[in-house]
C-alpha cells in the first residue's frame, strides 16, 4: 500500500486524459483551450501506469481532463481501467455535453461513477459561467447516467455573488433527484487570482445552515474524495461540501495524480510533475512502482492554499482537479 511519510494512503489516483477542453467556464479557461496539439498518454501507457497503481494498492481510478470524452478512445480508456485486477472502481468527471450518447457504452465497458460538472441550474446563468448554451444536454447527461445506475455527482463552484441561488436551486432540485450535489469553494490558480479574489465564498456558514435545516453528515469511505456529503430524510439526493480552505482538508488526503502527459503530481498545487512518461513508453510495471514510491516521500503535509500558494497550476485543466 502506498503511504507517505504522514501515514497518509493512497487508494485513489485522478487521472487525466487530456488537458483539452471545448467548455470556456470563467474560473477555468475563460478564453477557451489556448494549449497545443500534444501526445496525451496512449491507451498502452495507460494500462501500464494503472495495472502498476493496482498492485500498489489503488482501488480506485477517477478518469479527468480537460475534457475526457472528448477523446475517441474514452470507453477503450475506461474499459482498461475496470479490467485491472484490483480495481473496484472506475469514476469519470465531464462537463457531460456528450454524455447522453456516451452513457451506455461507458456502463458496458465498466464505469460506476460520474462527476458532472454544473455550476447553475438557470439556462442563462449556466451559459455566463460554463461559456456554452448547453444546459438541456448536461441535464440530459445527468438522466442518462441514472438511467445506466450510475452514481451520479453533480459539483458546483461556489461563487459571489451567485452563492446563494445556486444552494436554494440545487436543493429545490434534490427533492426528487437522485444525486448527489457537491459545493466546492473556488480555489485560486496561477492565472485566476483576479478572480478567485472577487468570487470566493466560504461554504462554512452554507453547511452550517443546511445542518441546522435537519440535514446530517454521513461516513465517508476510504476512497472518497475529500466532500462532507449530507442526506435529510425530506429529500432523495444527497449534498455534499468540498472546502479546500479547512484547516484539516490535506489530513484525509488519499489520492495522487497523473497528467495526460505521464507526470506524477503528489498534490494538484504542487510545484512541478515527476516525469514516468519514459517508464510508461516501455510498458516496464516495475519501474513505475519503484519511481511512485520513491516520490512519496516528498509529499508535502498541505498544499498552503491559505497562503496563496498555487504551485504550478496555472488552471485547473492542466491537471484534472
Amino acid at each position: 500500500m502506498l503511504q507517505d511519510s504522514f501515514g497518509r494512503r493512497f487508494y485513489y489516483l485522478r487521472l487525466s486524459i487530456t488537458d483539452v477542453c471545448n467548455f470556456r467556464c470563467q474560473y477555468c479557461l475563460p478564453d477557451g483551450y489556448q494549449g497545443q496539439a500534444q501526445q496525451f498518454l496512449s491507451l498502452n501507457e495507460i494500462d501500464t501506469l494503472v495495472n502498476a497503481f493496482a498492485q500498489m494498492g489503488t482501488s480506485k481510478i477517477r478518469v479527468t481532463g480537460g475534457e475526457p470524452t472528448l477523446r475517441r478512445d474514452i470507453v477503450d480508456v475506461v474499459a482498461s481501467c475496470a479490467q485491472t485486477e484490483g480495481i473496484s472502481k472506475v469514476a469519470m468527471t465531464t462537463h457531460a455535453g456528450k454524455l447522453s450518447s456516451l452513457a451506455t457504452p461507458l456502463a458496458r465497458a465498466g464505469l460506476k461513477q460520474v462527476n458532472i460538472s454544473l455550476d447553475s441550474l438557470d439556462p442563462a446563468q449556466f451559459a455566463l459561467l460554463s461559456g456554452q448554451d448547453k444546459l438541456n444536454a448536461v441535464l440530459d447527461g445527468v438522466e442518462s447516467a441514472i438511467v445506466e445506475g450510475m452514481n451520479v455527482k453533480v459539483n458546483a463552484v461556489l461563487l459571489r455573488p451567485w452563492a446563494d441561488a445556486q444552494l436554494r436551486d440545487f436543493t429545490t432540485w434534490l427533492k426528487d433527484m437522485p444525486v448527489t450535489v457537491r459545493f466546492i469553494e473556488l480555489m485560486e490558480t496561477g492565472q485566476h487570482k483576479a478572480f478567485f479574489k472577487s468570487h470566493h465564498v466560504s461554504a462554512e456558514p452554507h453547511l452550517a445552515a443546511l445542518k441546522a435545516q435537519g440535514w446530517q453528515p454521513l461516513p465517508r469511505d476510504k476512497d472518497a474524495g475529500p466532500a462532507i456529503e449530507l442526506a435529510h430524510p425530506d429529500y432523495v439526493g444527497r449534498i455534499g461540501f468540498i472546502m479546500p480552505y479547512s484547516s484539516d482538508f490535506c489530513d484525509s488526503c488519499n489520492r495522487l495524480r497523473i497528467t495526460a502527459l505521464g507526470k506524477l503530481h503528489l498534490c494538484l498545487f504542487s510545484e512541478q510533475g515527476l516525469d514516468l512518461r519514459e517508464s510508461l513508453e516501455s510498458g516496464n510495471v516495475q519501474a513505475v512502482k519503484d519511481f511512485v514510491a520513491s516520490s512519496l516521500a516528498d509529499k508535502k503535509v498541505s498544499h498552503y492554499l491559505q497562503e496563496g500558494i498555487t504551485g504550478i497550476t496555472k488552471n485547473l485543466s492542466m491537471l484534472g482537479g
